[in-house]
This record gives C-alpha cells, structure tokens and sequence, in this order.
C-alpha cells in the first residue's frame, strides 16, 4: 500500500462513507495499490468505491484486478462499462475476454465499437500461446519520409490512446523498415528524415512464435518493446516488456508446479478452493504411489537376502534419499538450462559426460564419508557387530553407483521429454525420485547378494 495512506485508513473511510476524501486519496495512489485495495472489499464495496474513480484512472485499475473483473462488468451500467473499456489498451482488453464467459463477452463486444471489435477479434483467432496473442495493436508508426519535426507532430496526435511512446516503429505500405525511439528523435534537428535516422537492423517476431520464446528475447536482448510482423513483414502489432514479464511469471509459477507434482493452475494461492487445490494434486500422487510400488516388488523379490542380513535394511532410506537429491539437482540444472536455451537434444552427449564426471566426483567422496561414519560411529561407538567391512563396503560401493545411475537419470529424462514435446519441469523431482529409488534398490541387492553371498 501507498507510503502516505494504510489499509486500515482506507477501510475506516469506506466504512464511514466519506467518499468525497476517499476519492481524494485514491487519485495519488498508485494504480496498482488502489486495485490491492479493491480486492480487500466485498463486492458492493468494490463496485462504489470504483465508481468513484476518474475513468481514466479506472481503466488502469481495472487491468490489475485479480479476480472480480467479472463482477464489476455485470454491475457496471453500459455507459460505464464503454468508459473503462474506451481507456483499456488492446491486449488488456483481449486478456479479459479471452477468460470471461460468453454472455460477458458479448456484452463487451457490444459496448466497443467495429473498429475495435475486428482486432479484438482478429487478436482472438491467434493460438493461446502465441505471439499474436501477446500483442497489442496499438502502437506509433512513422514513415521512412518524414521529417523528424512532421513525426513529433504525429507523435502528439495519436500517441496519448497508444501504449507506448518511447520506441515507434517504421513502416512502408505497412512493412517494417526501421525502428527509432523518441531520444534519437529528441537529439536530431526537425529538418533530418526519419530514413536517416532510423535503425535498419531491427529484431522482430511473427505472429505464431511461441510467447515463452518471445519472452525470453527480452531477457536476452534488454527490450523494452518488440515488434510483431506477418508472413510478410507487414507490422501487426508490437509486445512490451510488461506482458513478457507476465508470461515470465506464469510460465516459472507452471514450471515450479510441475515439479512439485501439482496440475498448473493460474488463481493465486489463498483464492484457489481446496477441492480445486486437491484435483490438481491428487492425479500425481497417485501416479507417483503407484510407480513407487515397483520399490515394494523389488525388496519383495530380495527377501531372502533381507532375511540373511538384516542390518542391510537400515542403509535403504539413506540410499534412496540420496539417489533422489542427487538426480533432483542435475534435473533442476538442466531444466533451467534448457528453458533459457543454455542447451538442446542434440547437447545429450556433453551434458551426460559432465554429470558423469560430477557424479564420479560426489560419489567418491559420499561414499568415504560414509564408510568412515559406519565403521567408526554404527560400529566402534554404537557397537553394532552386524557393521562388518564387508556391509560398510557394499553400502558404500551402492552409495557410489546409485548417485552415478542417479545424476544420468535427472539430466536424461527432462532431455529426452523436450525431444518428444513434454514440459520437461514433469521430469523433476518426484518422478525422477521414484525411478533412482527402484535403481538404487536394483544396485544395492545385486552387490548385497555378490559380494555378502546371501
């Protein structure tokens, strides 16, 4: 909340109905707060303090809404309702519709006018994820034949409806040419061409590229604002750093699910139901506890060999935990690696020779660790005879294999899920877990029955 006013300053004017100071107030705040404190009220509330708002500051309000959007459209009047959306830039505008139901939808439509409705509609036909999604269509283009002067007074016509001012692009029969921002406008004399001036070489991006890659342009390049063309280099509309930084953050928020094991969702926290929140977990869990049965058939078939000594079973827990560490670390390093394109299938090679080696390394010197620990601590201080240095070998030797078998596994499966087109986050930790513990049981009674004799 805003330095100079807290929640409960606000709450006690509202509860007060002292409109007129709290409508002072809020025309210095922050959008972005006001909308905080929106979301705090009940909806009645909501709807009289919004409407309290200048228009133009209730547009910017209501794109940050989180979740009562659709309630503020069912009670606003027509009237109102063409207001906010007279003032909502374009892509705002589609992000709204694209989640709202029809009944909404049309009355959107129905309150903007044709020319609005065919971008909407147009930006509307684009895949989900694409760029033509992200974009907006209201951006400053000049031509390569105006003077600098005749492009500020173009500037100063359109700019205010547009959404940003600070980079225009140059366009000839509406293919780009060139881009020049506003600072090279300032710093050349009103005489000179904006041809003369311009920056040819310019980066771009087609309507159906991927949003994540789009994003991830302006992580790479510093962007601030990126163009979108067509098949034919026409301008269509242009991206800012604001909605890349949103796919940012909702493509982290599903990559962090996913390996948490949960179903994406795209409600925050507190606002998701538990029957939701259980639907979305439930599914890989009892994925995960069916898989990890495969771990009771293996230790079922070895029985025998538990029997014979049974002080082997009190190593599995630390074994198999440390299998699943160990492939949970290189998974994570790989899929971060490959979602900002660090590497590709075809690095398959370089990436398993280097975990190998890492893991060679780690293994050793777990393995030393422990075989000090279990000689030393389980059997000088404890003094636990079934301890021998043959167990203490076994376990160590199985510590060893398991981490190699374990860091192979978390750097291989995320790799090969890219190669055939699923989200490698699926491939972290849980599911990588299950595979390295069954190998590590595989790996432990092998050597177990060789080495022991059982």
């Amino acid at each position: 909340m805003h330095d100079n006013y807290d929640l409960e300053q606000l709450m006690e004017l509202v509860q007060e109905r002292r409109f007129r100071a709290l409508r002072e107030i809020l025309t210095e705040m922050n959008e972005v707060d006001i909308a905080e404190f929106l979301d705090e009220l009940d909806v009645e509330q909501e709807i009289l303090v919004f409407r309290l708002l200048p228009k133009d500051l209730a547009a910017e309000v209501f794109s940050y809404l989180e979740e009562d959007q659709e309630k503020l459209i069912s009670a606003l009047s027509d009237k109102e309702l063409r207001e906010v959306l007279d003032e909502l830039y374009m892509d705002d505008t589609v992000d709204l519709i694209e989640d709202l139901p029809a009944n909404l939808v049309s009355r959107i439509l129905r309150n903007t006018d044709a020319s609005t409705r065919s971008q909407i509609n147009q930006l509307l036909n684009y895949p989900k994820d694409s760029a033509g999604s992200l974009m907006t269509t209201e951006f400053v283009y000049l031509h390569p034949n105006n003077t600098v002067e005749e492009s500020f007074a173009r500037i100063r016509k359109v700019g205010l409806d547009k959404e940003t001012v600070y980079t225009c692009y140059v366009t000839a029969n509406r293919v780009l040419q060139g881009v020049v921002t506003v600072k090279r406008l300032l710093m050349s004399t009103y005489e000179t061409k904006i041809s003369e001036i311009m920056e040819t070489n310019v980066l771009s991006v087609t309507t159906h590229e991927d949003k994540e890659d789009v994003a991830q342009m302006f992580s790479k390049y510093d962007l601030t604002a990126l163009p979108v063309v067509d098949g034919e280099d026409r301008l269509v509309g242009i991206i800012t750093v604001d909605d890349a930084m949103d796919v940012m953050e909702e493509e982290a928020t599903e990559d962090f699910e996913k390996m948490a094991a949960i179903l994406p969702s795209d409600k925050p926290y507190l606002r998701t139901g538990v029957f939701e929140t259980w639907k979305a977990r439930i599914p890989w869990l009892m994925l995960l506890m069916l898989s990890a049965t495969f771990t009771g058939l293996i230790i079922t078939g070895f029985e025998s060999a538990l029997a014979a000594c049974v002080i082997l079973t009190s190593f599995i827990p630390m074994l198999s935990g440390t299998g699943g560490n160990s492939g949970s670390q290189s998974s994570v390093a790989v899929i971060r690696a490959l979602s900002l394109g660090e590497v590709e299938f075809s690095d398959v090679l370089a990436v398993v020779w280097k975990e190998v080696r890492v893991a060679l390394l780690c293994g050793a010197c777990l393995a030393a660790a422990n075989f000090c620990k279990m000689l030393l601590v389980d059997r000088w201080l404890m003094h636990n005879p079934d301890v021998t240095v043959a167990v203490a070998a076994v376990v160590c030797l199985t510590l060893m294999l398991t981490v190699v078998c374990a860091k192979i596994v978390g750097c291989l499966l995320p790799m090969a899920a890219e190669k055939v087109g699923i989200d490698p986050a699926v491939m972290a930790a849980p599911f990588i877990t299950t595979v390295v513990d069954a190998l590590s049981l595989l790996i432990y009674f092998t050597i177990a029955t060789r080495v022991l004799g059982l």
